[in-house]
């Protein structure tokens, strides 16, 4: 059974940067898409970015492009969201999430699992 474990989050300022990782086990991952979603309070869930594991292409939202980067090590089976230049807006609870299909998706309906999330606060 696929387990996905996200870590990282907290309170920061505004302009300030957080690092979110996601513990992956219980699977062969070499075929997966994993992405980074995230919800705020009476908001639906978005999708912020999503990446390849097998030869690291990504896709981003338009939101956070050109601040937030995504990551893996192969090594260690964990996916990270590195965010940076944090806003207000950017407040939510971030989940994990794993495609066993091969299309780079940013459709959450596409993702097979999902972590349990972690808050990330921003202060204005």
């Amino acid at each position: 059974q696929v387990q996905l474990v996200e870590s990282g989050g907290g309170l920061v300022q505004a302009g300030g940067s957080l690092r979110l990782s996601c513990a992956a086990s219980g699977g062969t991952f070499n075929s997966y898409t994993m992405g980074w979603f995230r919800q705020a309070p009476g908001k639906e869930r978005e999708f912020v970015a999503a990446i390849r594991w097998t030869g690291g292409r990504t896709i981003y939202a338009d939101s956070v492009r050109g601040r937030f980067t995504i990551s893996r090590d192969i090594a260690k089976d964990t996916v990270y969201l590195q965010m940076n230049s944090l806003k207000p807006e950017d407040t939510a609870v971030y989940y994990c999430a794993a495609d066993l299909s091969v299309v780079l998706s940013w459709q959450a309906r596409t993702y097979d699992y999902w972590g349990q999330g972690t808050q990330v606060t921003v202060s204005s």
